[in-house]
């Protein structure tokens, strides 16, 4: 729940849902022993690859390696992973009783003080493992001052991408993860079902959202929000910062997830407001359902990840939308990954050309967008098996029955 939903009472629609639901039970979290098992993966990536170490920052991959929950700020915190031997955590001197209480791996606490270079600490600790004349990874996300202000430390260590360290690993999920992965999907889904049985008209988006949020919260999930979007706002993907209320006939498409210790769920769906679909927006219906449908077949082991988008986008032209990614049709990609950030690589999306494999999990949300009238966005996600794609969860059989 956001901070300013838990402030207040709950009252209305949010008051309401909340109350007629009951709190999940949870899988459990990622251990510490998978955690360190990450960790001796990406020494033996980089060793493979020739590099001394790897440098994460505060974020999803300093979380997915230690444990360590942190904001970014213009004082750094990190995890330097060197190709052998335990990791180091640097990290200003006042957090690190705070760092060390989330720290869930074998790691030595190296603190900075405030008038002093917390980059010389990394250089120091390449130098001592003896790999300061090998490339350095950075992943991919690592602000450029770190890198810039390492090089000053080290001018003779090359930094590279980290990539084929960190976006390999988490690209692929564990047993553990996809089953975090699937109790927030299905969080996700109840929480809107329920949200969707107590709507009456003039009602605002904001007014439905937050009784979203409140049903995540009431459920076990930890959410942020969501999309409501009313009417013409359906056809913008991201919706309109106009007022709507909602009124019947109203097409309404909702957009929203949330995290099960860390893994997130993504999940859309759109429905006629209190009156019967018309024939075009019954159309426009059937039709991103196909879409979703043609993503999940073309999602094959080995494929390319673009591929999928590609063979929506063949359809979608062929029934008269586009071409490409003009509208009306589809004006953004098919699909995204997902795992312990709600957009994370590699997307589905025209000239992608990473191969999917089991484990990978992402977004399957080929909408259609008529600007000035409505649009029409079904998001399931899946992931990847040996044996193809598996839903985490199943898309509505019509737009009569937009939650099964």
């Amino acid at each position: 729940m956001t901070a300013a939903a838990s402030a207040f009472p709950l009252s209305g629609l949010a008051a309401q849902t909340a109350e007629q639901l009951t709190p999940r039970p949870l899988p459990p979290p990622i251990t510490s022993a998978e955690r360190v098992a990450r960790l001796r993966r990406a020494q033996q990536l980089l060793q493979q690859q020739g590099l001394g170490a790897l440098l994460v920052e505060s974020g999803a991959s300093l979380d997915y390696y230690t444990g360590i929950q942190w904001w970014r700020s213009e004082r750094p915190t990190a995890v330097v992973v060197p190709a052998q031997g335990d990791p180091i955590i640097v990290t200003p001197f006042f957090e690190k009783p705070s760092i060390a209480e989330m720290l869930e791996v074998p790691a030595e606490i190296r603190t900075w003080q405030e008038d002093e270079e917390p980059l010389k600490l990394v250089a120091d600790f390449l130098r001592e493992r003896g790999v300061a004349k090998l490339p350095a990874a950075f992943e991919e996300t690592n602000r450029f001052f770190l890198s810039d202000r390492l090089s000053r430390q080290l001018p003779g260590t090359r930094i590279v991408s980290g990539n084929n360290v960190v976006r390999a690993q988490r690209m692929v999920k564990s047993a553990t993860e996809l089953a975090l992965m699937q109790a927030a999907n299905d969080i996700t889904i109840a929480a809107f079902r329920q949200v969707h049985a107590n709507l009456k008209a003039g009602m605002s988006g904001r007014e439905i959202e937050a009784a979203i949020t409140a049903a995540t919260a009431r459920l076990g999930g930890n959410g942020d929000g969501a999309l409501v979007l009313i009417g013409e706002a359906s056809a913008l993907p991201h919706g309109s910062r106009k007022p709507h209320v909602l009124a019947r006939g109203d097409v309404v498409l909702l957009d929203g997830g949330c995290s099960v210790h860390g893994y997130q769920s993504d999940i859309s769906r759109t429905f006629v407001f209190g009156a019967d679909p018309t024939a075009e927006q019954r159309k426009v219906w059937d039709q991103v359902h196909r879409g979703q449908q043609i993503a999940l077949a073309a999602a094959r082991v080995g494929a390319a990840a673009g591929s999928v988008d590609d063979a929506v986008r063949r359809a979608y032209e062929s029934w008269g939308y586009g071409p490409g990614y003009a509208l009306p049709g589809l004006s953004h990609r098919t699909g995204h990954g997902i795992g312990m950030e709600g957009h994370e690589p590699v997307n589905l999306v025209h000239g992608e050309t990473t191969k999917l494999a089991p484990g990978m999990c992402f977004s399957n949300e080929p909408g259609i967008y008529l600007p000035g009238k409505f649009g029409i966005r079904l998001e399931d996600c899946f992931h990847m098996t040996a044996g193809g794609p598996r839903w985490f969860t199943t898309p509505p059989p019509s737009i009569d029955q937009p939650f099964g």
